[in-house]
């Protein structure tokens, strides 16, 4: 008859839980994977697969009872872990999103908003295009197949303990989020200086004619040129996106490295 003791279930459920919780943690919290339209089925189903076929090359875990006061304290920790990974792949759509609110008001469109399902709240609709295109560039580039590969290798650099997480990567991680929000300014700027010149143009064409109406073309103007220039943009953003796909996935592995 098949028997099984207490010890080996917890070892066959620790071997299998710990890292679950570092996955699915990165998973719920990564953009693509961690959008709402995202069945949590889907989202669970897929943390459980990529768990199966990582948790045999883990080597040894530490010996403790999964509910014991260090067991939970090892599964807080993994959370975090995995947390912090999604999120700084997180900073870089979210410096994307940024760009794409700067460009829409820029264009006069800070008013075009609608509601979001997948954000639960207002969305500006520049934001939302820029960041599908974000999103697309990610997928057609393997960025989330490069971001479960940094993922796993975690487990290498930072294996599966009690250990309290350092200080150091969390500061990395803050910092991170202060450069990638540059770069989403950087982003916007062309855009936001060619309408600036716009706006300026238009100025000086209302005092030399007032009677053209600037204000009623004003608008027109203005959302036709941003739209052109984004259209202009479009072959420099793919490069653009992979520099900044390529620097989360190698911050990743600094904010790793600080939490050691």
């Amino acid at each position: 008859m098949f028997s099984v003791t207490y010890e080996q279930l917890n070892v066959w459920l620790t071997a299998f839980l710990w890292p679950f919780v570092r996955i699915l943690a990165l998973v719920a919290s990564s953009p693509a994977f961690g959008d709402k339209s995202l069945p949590i089925r889907v989202k669970i189903g897929l943390s459980a697969f990529v768990t199966i076929i990582v948790a045999p090359t883990l080597g040894a875990l530490p010996q403790v009872t999964v509910f014991s006061a260090q067991g939970v304290w090892i599964i807080i920790n993994q959370f975090l872990i995995g947390v912090a990974l999604g999120f700084t792949m997180q900073l870089v759509f979210g410096a994307v999103q940024a760009a794409g609110d700067i460009i829409g008001m820029s264009m006069g469109l800070g008013f075009a908003t609608f509601f979001d399902p997948h954000s639960t709240g207002a969305t500006d609709v520049m934001s939302r295009y820029v960041y599908m295109i974000a999103i697309l560039t990610f997928f057609a580039l393997d960025g989330h197949l490069q971001m479960l590969s940094a993922l796993i290798q975690t487990f290498q650099a930072l294996p599966v303990s009690a250990n309290v997480l350092g200080a150091t990567g969390w500061r990395v991680l803050a910092g991170w989020g202060s450069t990638v929000f540059n770069a989403g300014l950087l982003l916007a700027l062309p855009i936001v200086t060619a309408l600036l010149i716009t706006n300026l143009a238009l100025g000086i064409l209302n005092r030399a004619a007032p009677q053209i109406g600037v204000f009623q073309v004003g608008l027109p103007l203005t959302v036709i040129t941003g739209l052109l220039l984004i259209q202009l943009m479009l072959p420099n953003m793919m490069p653009f996106f992979s520099r900044l796909f390529d620097g989360g996935i190698a911050e990743m592995g600094r904010v790793v490295a600080g939490m050691h």
